[in-house]
């Protein structure tokens, strides 16, 4: 399920993500919320977040709150 409101999310949630490079296979990858880079409140492919790690994708789930 693709989180494509912004007011969902907050900094330090952990969250899966789908890279750009892995939009084709889906694969996720999974971490903590350090920035939330789409400014519009919604959405439709996902909100775009950048997580510690430096990953940057498009939110698919929340793990957990």
């Amino acid at each position: 399920m693709t989180i494509t409101n912004r007011s969902a999310l907050k900094m330090g949630m952990y969250v899966a993500i789908v890279l750009k490079k892995d939009q084709a296979t889906g694969e996720l990858t999974e971490g903590e919320i350090k920035q939330i880079l789409t400014n519009s409140a919604h959405h439709p492919h996902g909100i775009k977040v950048k997580l510690t790690d430096g990953s940057v994708g498009r939110v698919k789930e929340i793990i957990e709150e």
